[in-house]
Parts: C-alpha cells; structure tokens; sequence
C-alpha cells in the first residue's frame, strides 16, 4: 500500500468539498493577482482554476457575476477579456487581506465602538443596509438601533458608511467601562452580543483538514509550481471561508483556548512551504498572455508575518 501524498491530500479534498466557482474566482483575485496588479486576462484565469475543477464556462459565468455585482471591471481588446479589481471594491479587497494574512487577536486598549441609529433618524432600507454592511464587519446588534465592536476598525466603518451613503447619518462613538458604579463587565456583552460557535466549528474544521497536508508537505520533496499555487489557492480558500466570518474580537474576550489561533499558525506553516513556487507557476501563466505582466507588490512578502523572499 502506497504512502499518502500531497497530490492525494489535494484530489481528495476536491472530490469531498469542491469550492464554488464565483468563490474560488474571488480567492485567486484576492490572493494571487491583487498583488500583480489586480488585473488578468480571462485566459490566464481559466488556466489558473482548471485544475481546482472548474470549467471555462463556470469561470465566464462567475467573472460576469461579479462585474454585475461591483467587485470585478471588464475590459475587451478585440476577440480578448480582461478582469480587474473595481477600484470602488479595492478597499473591501485590502481589508480582507488585513485580516487573512494578520495574526488573530488585536492590542486591546478596553474600548467599544458604538454605533447609534435611534428610531426616526435614518429609514428602514438604511438601516437594514448598515446593518448588513458592518455586521459583516463583525459589529453586533446589541439592541435597536445600536451596534456594537470591542475592537473596530475604524477606516472600515468610515468607508461601509460612505459606500451606503450613511456617512453624517448615524453617530459612531467610543465607549469604556465607568469604574465605580457597580455595573457589569462590558465584556459580558461578548457572551450576549456573538454566537462564536460556528466560527469555532469552521476553524477545528480547517485545523483537521490541514493538519495532515502540512505533515505531507514537511516530509515530501518541494511541490512542482502549479501543485503548490493549487495548494496555496485551496488553504487560502478555506481558511478564507472561516476567517471572513469571524468577528475578529481581541483574544482577552475569546474563549480559551482559541482555535483561531492555531488555524492561523497552522495556514502560515503552510503558506510559507509554497507560496514562491506558486508564484513561479502564477507568473508563467500570467505572462504567457501578457509579457508585461508585473511582479508581486511589496505587500505579498508582509503576509503572515513575513515571507522569505528568494
């Protein structure tokens, strides 16, 4: 019986949980060409996805989803396609990156962002959209009308607010503990205002599934260019999928111990191992369709804390 591989650890895991085409897109985009400029021609995008399984008209169907939904642009040069980064998503795109590739659990200094809409100050479609908006940024309804963040980031809500048009419409503010007055902790609020369940599920998930690639790719030779960009599009992939739903409260808050911490430990451990040959492979590809295709950014060699430039 033949020793399990890598490439067995990767064709298993698409055959048991194959990621959604407009996903995967959306990972690549975020991952691998935000660094190179965030622009690609549609060619180069179908020989990248090829071989995570999805096929030249899923990935045509989810490039023109995300045209019409804001997060992609589109450029035609004769019979030829191109994608870029809309530069009104650019923003959303940095500060996922801020959060993927940054270790879990920010410097805590006790304060509170609140966020305040009383009933009468902004109509319901806004409020509603607020709402969405910065509860994907992790922000809690804590009570009509008000959300809550231990640890916001506050470029992040300037910007959710200005995109749905609610900036000087709602009050934002800092709050702490009153000492004194016999009141109850605020950080009991975490317990009333976040179900962290699901994330703690999503992130023991991750470490389960990863955990035996890691031990594969310590052990076998370095993975050729184009397994190792499969690897890193796949970790990134799924880490992504847990780590974009977590509220990114400061570890003082969390319950412990924190399988954040050890997801993000473990993806590092990971990414490190293949990050430069999937760049090799990343920019044959690029640059079979455009000769002119630009290196990675500084910014790529910042993630996880620091990747050893070859």
């Amino acid at each position: 019986m033949t020793e399990p591989s890598s490439l067995q650890w990767i064709n298993h895991f698409l055959g048991t949980d194959p990621p959604r085409s407009k996903s995967l897109v959306m990972t690549i985009f975020g991952d691998a060409i935000a660094p190179h400029g965030g622009r690609l021609w549609l060619g180069s995008l179908i020989e990248l996805v090829a071989p995570l399984g999805a096929t030249d008209r899923l990935v045509r169907t989810s490039v023109f989803r995300l045209v019409q939904e804001g997060w992609l642009v589109a450029n035609r040069e004769g019979r030829r396609s191109s994608y870029a980064l809309q530069p009104d998503a650019q923003p959303r795109f940095a500060r996922a990156n801020r959060r993927i590739y940054a270790p879990p659990g920010v410097d805590w200094d006790g304060r509170w962002t609140l966020l305040l809409a009383p009933n009468g100050s902004i109509d319901s479609a806004l409020r509603a959209t607020v709402r969405k908006e910065l509860e994907w940024e992790g922000f809690a309804m804590l009570a009509p009308g008000l959300l809550a963040h231990p640890a916001a980031d506050q470029d992040g809500v300037a910007e959710v607010l200005r995109r749905v048009d609610g900036a000087g419409k709602v009050f934002v503010c800092a709050a702490t503990e009153l000492p004194g007055v016999g009141a109850r902790p605020l950080a009991e609020l975490v317990r009333e205002g976040w179900d962290l369940s699901g994330v703690m599920a999503g992130y023991r998930r991750f470490i389960a599934d990863f955990t035996p690639l890691l031990d594969l790719l310590r052990t076998e030779p370095a993975p050729d260019p184009q397994q190792a960009f499969i690897v890193r599009t796949l970790l990134i992939h799924a880490y992504r999928r847990v780590q974009l739903h977590d509220p990114m409260l400061p570890l003082a808050l969390l319950p412990r111990p924190w399988p954040g911490s050890e997801a993000y430990a473990l993806a590092q451990a990971i990414y490190r191992l293949v990050w430069a040959p999937a760049e090799r492979h990343l920019m044959d590809v690029l640059r079979r369709e455009d000769a002119e295709a630009p290196g990675a950014d500084a910014g790529l060699a910042e993630r996880f804390g620091g990747l050893q430039l070859e």
